[in-house]
């Protein structure tokens, strides 16, 4: 189970991002410590409380993230929230726990606070990366799972794993941001010098420009901006070294015009078609996304529903044992009204974890069923990569004809016959 923590402020910010309905199921699981269970309302009070000391970083939020395909229980989530707040110094603290699903994957976050209402002082962290990096591999190990290249060795990690100002500026360009970063990769890996890096982002659309702090950095052909060391995973130090000052290439601004004055009007128009289309093969697999997420909604609350009718019920039979007047007076002064307790106290524990066990069942099986669609869903979006990187270098050679307008144009006529041609040879094939 991958684990991410930080320490942070913005209560309400972070509040909203918990319950954003960009997940197809969210679930305030726990609120503990908190005089409110409104998950707002609660970080709130931690940070009414945290004016009275100096901290600005009053939360703790933490995402648990374990393996897409394995089913993991609730308790076996909360097993981990425990221990990680118990090697941090976080015990007894307020915190709040908030179950994500999407795209059949599950995952909880964490949040605590950080001040002591007795001290009114904040709870030091020190090497809390390193702490929870031990926590994670352990975890890995105690379930069998596959330990992370990244786990094992820090300098292994993902290089197309992405933040969320990454994946943001991603969608605005139409792309996966994992895209975006194998293609730089992928120029680096097979360039020694600024021209030869050039000519490899050119292929697909890209172009090479000098920041605002001359830095380097990439412009795509719809005028997004990309910072080389950022999406090539690379130090700054590392691509200075390469490629050197990049004095005289041209401003962003320059290389928009540049690009601008370059891109017909059938080029931009086969890239905002293919998209389009892209976006219209997408629908019938969103829409039983969609409903399928409904309806796993109310199978949720049916059970909840059914849960609740049965845990009243049984929770009149517990209370029925306990007598009042004098025979309650009798069982007092006898010690049987302590053992009633204790029976009804393991009773209603024994029914609370019956009761968790069953809807793990129920969630588990719609995690299995919403993954078959998602293997749906990553297949078509596989197949839409594959043509947009077809477009991207078709587009790029089309750039690279500067000053032949004439060439440029035939080269986007070419382009569009080839684009209609593929459409209709995978048309059924995306019907299927």
């Amino acid at each position: 189970m991958i684990l991410k923590g930080n320490q942070r402020g913005g209560a309400v910010q972070l509040a909203t991002h918990l319950l954003k309905d960009e997940n197809e199921h969210v679930e305030i699981h726990e609120m503990r410590g908190f005089v409110s269970d409104d998950l707002h309302e609660a970080f709130g009070e931690a940070h009414a409380i945290a004016k009275g000391t100096k901290c600005q970083q009053f939360l703790f939020s933490l995402s648990l993230n374990p393996p897409q395909q394995e089913g993991v229980s609730t308790k076996a989530f909360e097993r981990v929230a425990d221990e990680a707040e118990k090697r941090l110094g976080l015990e007894g603290q307020p915190r709040a726990i908030v179950f994500h699903e999407k795209e059949g994957r599950r995952h909880a976050h964490v949040v605590w606070s950080r001040i002591d209402a007795e001290s009114m002082t904040a709870i030091n962290l020190p090497h809390y990366k390193r702490k929870l990096t031990s926590l994670s591999k352990e975890i890995y190990l105690e379930h069998g799972w596959k330990l992370p290249e990244g786990l094992r060795d820090p300098n292994l990690r993902d290089p197309l794993n992405f933040d969320r100002e990454e994946w943001q500026q991603a969608l605005r360009a139409g792309r996966d941001p994992r895209e975006i970063k194998q293609l730089f990769r992928e120029a680096w890996q097979h360039s020694d010098s600024p021209k030869a890096f050039n000519a490899a982002l050119n292929e697909y659309g890209f172009t090479l420009a000098r920041g605002d702090r001359r830095g380097y950095v990439a412009l795509d052909y719809t005028g997004e901006v990309y910072a080389v060391a950022k999406y090539a995973s690379l130090r700054t130090k590392q691509v200075k070294d390469r490629l050197g000052d990049p004095v005289k290439l041209p401003s962003v601004d320059e290389a928009k015009q540049a690009l601008k004055d370059k891109l017909t009007p059938r080029l931009k128009e086969l890239s905002d078609n293919q998209r389009a289309k892209q976006a219209e093969e997408l629908v019938p697999l969103t829409e039983r996304k969609q409903e399928m997420a409904q309806t796993h909604a109310r199978e949720r609350l049916r059970l909840n529903a059914g849960q609740g009718k049965r845990w009243q019920a049984e929770a009149n039979i517990r209370q029925d044992r306990l007598h009042t007047g004098l025979k309650g007076i009798w069982d007092w002064m006898s010690g049987h009204a302590y053992k009633t307790r204790d029976q009804n106290k393991f009773e209603a524990w024994e029914s609370l974890k019956r009761d968790q066990l069953q809807k793990d069942r129920l969630i588990l099986d719609q995690l299995t069923e919403r993954r078959s669609l998602q293997k749906l869903i990553a297949k078509q979006k596989q197949n839409q990569l594959l043509d947009r990187r077809k477009l991207d270098r078709d587009i790029g050679l089309a750039l690279k004809m500067d000053g032949h307008k004439e060439r440029v144009q035939d080269r986007a006529m070419q382009i569009q016959q080839q684009f209609s041609q593929q459409r209709k040879r995978s048309g059924p094939e995306l019907e299927r």
